[in-house]
């Protein structure tokens, strides 16, 4: 039965950077014929009990999650780079590193009251102000005044303002036709609205999942382009010693080739694997929720032993 199911794990909603309530996210997952639906807002989980109502009106499942922002750093790079000064275990540094690299670790099935899993997100949260305020300058600097008060209109909850509402601002500026070339043009590494910010580490974000008692899955792989494969099978490693368990093969930026190529690497590590649209709102997301294809059949679902 549950090789049956159309699972879809990662979605957003305006509580972090979708461009639509939990509920009309709800809506849509089931227009789409999704009958196992997790809401993965970034850093946040104010609205999972929203969207877990909604789902259950709607008679889907639902799978609280949430993706947390993580900084990692190669060891092959690591000792060509001073170290950072000692931190508390629980706390999210605010220098970073040339060499780290921003990865997403979606946690499901979390309980979003644990108390080390509070704690940790609102650590994260609280480093956005600052790095919304340099992107700001930066822009300014390229000649593009108002980001921050324009990325504010776009931010529901003003402690998660996010590159994809610079992204949406530089849009309604005239700036960039689509939010994906506003990305391309100013928000990427190596252009003027990018900065450098320094997040959870991957230890931390694992261990928070863990302790609210969920499953701790890497998101689109495939978008971490600028580490080398050997790199990647690193992360993979240290992800897997520090009790990563799944890992996303189906989604919504990987190509059909990727699909291929994780799921290899999910047969290669033992990694349960995970499938989710990565659903943002209409018109910034590369497929509707439920539209991936299905996991392929040797796979253990992300999902196997929940129901």
């Amino acid at each position: 039965m549950n090789a049956q199911l159309n699972v879809d794990l990662h979605s957003h909603s305006l509580a972090s950077d979708g461009l639509l309530q939990a509920h009309e996210v709800a809506a849509r997952a089931k227009a789409g014929g999704v009958d196992v639906w997790a809401l993965t807002d970034h850093d946040e989980t104010k609205a999972l009990g929203e969207a877990r109502a909604a789902a259950e009106a709607l008679g889907m499942r639902f799978i609280n999650g949430v993706e947390i922002s993580v900084s990692w750093t190669p060891r092959t790079l690591a000792a060509n780079v001073a170290a950072p000064a000692p931190v508390a275990a629980d706390s999210v540094r605010k220098s970073r590193s040339a060499s780290d690299t921003t990865i997403h670790i979606v946690g499901l099935q979390i309980d979003p009251a644990n108390p080390a899993l509070s704690k940790g997100l609102k650590a994260i949260r609280s480093g956005r102000d600052e790095r919304a305020a340099r992107m700001a300058l930066d822009l300014e600097i390229a000649g593009i005044p108002g980001a921050l008060e324009g990325a504010k209109k776009f931010a529901v909850n003003p402690e998660l303002l996010s590159r994809s509402h610079f992204a949406r601002f530089l849009v309604e500026a005239g700036k960039a036709t689509s939010t994906h070339q506003a990305f391309f043009n100013y928000l990427t590494e190596g252009k003027p609205g990018f900065v450098q910010h320094q997040w959870a580490t991957l230890a931390e974000a694992v261990s928070w999942i863990r302790a609210a008692g969920g499953v701790a899955v890497v998101a689109h792989p495939g978008r971490y382009k600028q580490l080398s494969q050997p790199q990647l099978n690193e992360f993979f490693a240290e992800f897997k010693d520090l009790g990563g368990r799944g890992i996303e093969v189906m989604t919504g930026s990987h190509s059909a080739s990727q699909y291929d190529h994780f799921a290899e690497v999910a047969r290669c590590y033992g990694f349960l694997a995970s499938r989710g649209s990565d659903y943002h709102g209409p018109g910034e997301s590369h497929v509707e929720p439920g539209a991936l294809p299905p996991l392929p059949a040797d796979l253990t679902p992300v999902w196997h032993d929940w129901f």
